[in-house]
């Protein structure tokens, strides 16, 4: 299965089709977005792989890691990157589309250990390496603008970065799939949400 996009264009009213290459699912926490990505992927992609940018730091995490890992199963290969993603996505492991969660945590990775200015070079690099990459990717990312304001600078700092993030890989996808209660909602391009 491809993604398939249809594109129309007003000024010949011909439509044409073109591979689709990037899906961004977003979703507020415990919405469904990472269950409904990892569907998705085992629908597209034969040798997928899981980029986890998670981190346990503590024992909660580290069970929810564990449980993550059981859940996708032995046809999965999996790299734990919390900061250099777009290396990955650059030179993946044997696959033939990738599952990356969560560009989220992987904000608030890289905010706390290297800064803002980090944060702005490492998104420039992840979105050079989309746009070179010959695989399909899903990107898994919260929406956490929907809330109330923080009430702490960094967390204000936080939200609008991640914020700032999600527009710009909405601009670059080909799909973009926002999920509530578990019902996905295409925002963008033409995708199968069964």
């Amino acid at each position: 299965m491809h993604f398939v996009l249809l594109v129309v264009t007003p000024a010949t009213s011909c439509s044409e089709e073109r591979e689709m290459k990037i899906a961004l699912v977003l979703g507020g926490a415990r919405s469904g977005k990472s269950t409904y990505a990892l569907r998705l992927a085992e629908r597209l992609f034969r040798k997928p792989l899981y980029v986890a940018t998670a981190e346990a730091g503590d024992a909660e995490m580290a069970e929810r890691i564990t449980r993550h890992k059981k859940s996708r199963g032995a046809r999965w290969k999996c790299v734990e990157e919390p900061m250099d993603i777009a290396s990955v996505i650059k030179s993946p492991p044997a696959c033939d589309g990738i599952l990356l969660d969560c560009l989220t945590l992987w904000v608030s990775n890289v905010l706390l250990k290297e800064g803002e200015k980090a944060l702005a070079r490492r998104t420039r690099q992840l979105l050079t390496a989309l746009r070179q990459t010959n695989r399909k990717i899903i990107l898994v990312s919260n929406e956490v603008g929907m809330g109330v304001v923080p009430e702490y600078e960094l967390g204000r700092k936080f939200r609008d970065l991640a914020g700032r993030l999600n527009q710009d890989l909405a601009a670059d996808a080909d799909a973009v799939v926002f999920v509530l209660a578990g019902l996905p909602m295409v925002l963008k391009g033409n995708i199968e949400v069964g």
